[in-house]
């Protein structure tokens, strides 16, 4: 099977590495032997009921198609395509492309501390050094950034009307940033975690500065060919849907979600979220990625990266935490969310390795919704049994059960369930 296959060749080649054999790009070098993925699949009872999950999350969003991929490393592997591409289009397949959503920042932060790790930039750099015309954030880190705790507002809000208007408009970073940048600082940067698109649009203009490179070859460098990820990238335009799982969005007719004929967003381009959320990549990459961050295989993979997270909110659980680009629930690292036509999560257990990445297509809901189905899988696989010379995790696990979050995605169905 062909996700089989690419999990050898990707643990074979960071095994040739961690060795010292080869380096797998001129700024970045595998210095961690991943953990081993047991043969197999996982336990049938428990596809079954990590399939139902997936299904009751793609009615309550209005999603006609679905890919997920579960990685239990002491168990098995799950991994599923659901459903079709459009209400009337071809069944999904598991090696169909999409786009990422905020994962990408995760990607994005990798690039900065690999950027520190060769001396480029260091991430306690303040903003002004390498970009002007910002004096109000001339003081902002690196690191702030990375970490969403500019204070910078998100530019999202004030354009997305104009992107469904004009899906296949290019913008550029800088006019985006404009928006976002307009609406000021809230509070001391650094003091807290608040979702900002624009802080990562920012630092990445801010590396393109320091290294005389793009965006998309910095991502190709400390991204995507360290992790031997051949079909990602960070694209300015998409060129078709051919081989891609559609990106659809639910409107609104008489007052209610039009859940039966989503517009199809698959055309627009990904300079809408830039390295905010515009890379592109399909199931086995997503969940080869999250799970090299969490498990720190790269030589620029540091513990310091991820040390003393901040509190998502003041309402939120204390195992829910943001540092470094990514999100922290409890042991899993990662992140999720929405960008036009798709509710992305992808979450890795920095201890175990387990990993579950998916992937639902249509964003008319909460992106909140990819992190709950997310979680929900987690705490599925999380007790999977151990396969034949294998041995489980020690019992511990996740804060949470699956039913509360499969709960939770019930409650806030915006589409007709079952």
């Amino acid at each position: 099977m062909p996700s089989s296959h690419r999990r050898h060749r990707l643990l074979a080649a960071l095994t040739v590495a961690v060795l010292g054999l080869t380096a797998c790009a001129p700024g970045a070098s595998i210095e961690r032997e991943p953990i081993a993925q047991a043969e197999g699949d996982l336990p049938g009872d428990m596809q079954e009921r990590l399939q139902a999950a997936v299904e009751t999350a793609m009615a309550a969003t209005g999603s006609t198609g679905a890919i997920v991929e579960v990685r239990a490393p002491w168990s098995g592997v799950w991994t599923k395509a659901l459903g079709t591409t459009t209400p009337e289009g071809p069944a999904v397949t598991t090696d169909m492309k999409f786009r990422i959503g905020p994962v990408t920042r995760t990607m994005t932060c990798d690039v900065l501390y690999g950027m520190a790790d060769r001396g480029i930039v260091s991430i306690d750099d303040a903003l002004g050094e390498w970009l002007s015309g910002f004096p109000s954030l001339a003081e902002v880190t690196l690191g702030e950034l990375c970490d969403s705790s500019s204070g910078l507002s998100t530019y999202a809000d004030e354009v997305a009307s104009r992107w469904y208007a004009n899906p296949t408009r290019k913008w550029s970073a800088k006019e985006l940033v404009a928006y976002g940048v307009a609406k000021g600082v809230d509070g001391e940067p650094g003091a807290a975690y608040k979702d900002s698109d624009t802080g990562y649009l920012l630092l990445a203009l801010a590396l393109e500065r320091a290294s005389h490179q793009t965006a998309a070859e910095l991502f190709e460098e400390y991204v995507f060919a360290p992790l031997e990820m051949d079909g990602s990238s960070l694209p300015q335009t998409t060129r078709g849907s051919d081989g891609w799982l559609n990106g659809l969005r639910s409107g609104t007719a008489k007052g209610a979600t039009n859940c039966a004929a989503p517009t199809d967003l698959t055309s627009m381009s990904p300079t809408t979220g830039f390295t905010a959320g515009g890379a592109v990549s399909d199931i086995d990459e997503l969940s080869d990625y999250i799970q090299a961050v969490a498990l720190g295989v790269r030589s620029y993979d540091t513990d310091e990266r991820f040390a003393d997270p901040l509190p998502i909110s003041g309402s939120a659980p204390s195992w829910f935490t943001a540092k470094g680009g990514a999100f922290q629930a409890g042991s899993l690292l990662g992140n999720s969310g929405s960008v036009p036509g798709y509710l992305t999560a992808a979450y890795a257990d920095t201890e175990t390795g387990l990993s579950v990445a998916v992937v639902l297509n249509n964003s008319r809901a909460s992106g909140t919704v990819a992190r709950q189905l997310a979680w929900q899988l987690a705490a599925v696989a999380s007790k999977a049994p151990a396969a034949s010379g294998e041995t489980a995790p020690e019992a511990g696990g996740l804060p949470w059960e699956a039913a509360t979050f499969g709960e939770a995605i019930v409650d806030s169905a915006i589409c007709p369930l079952p």
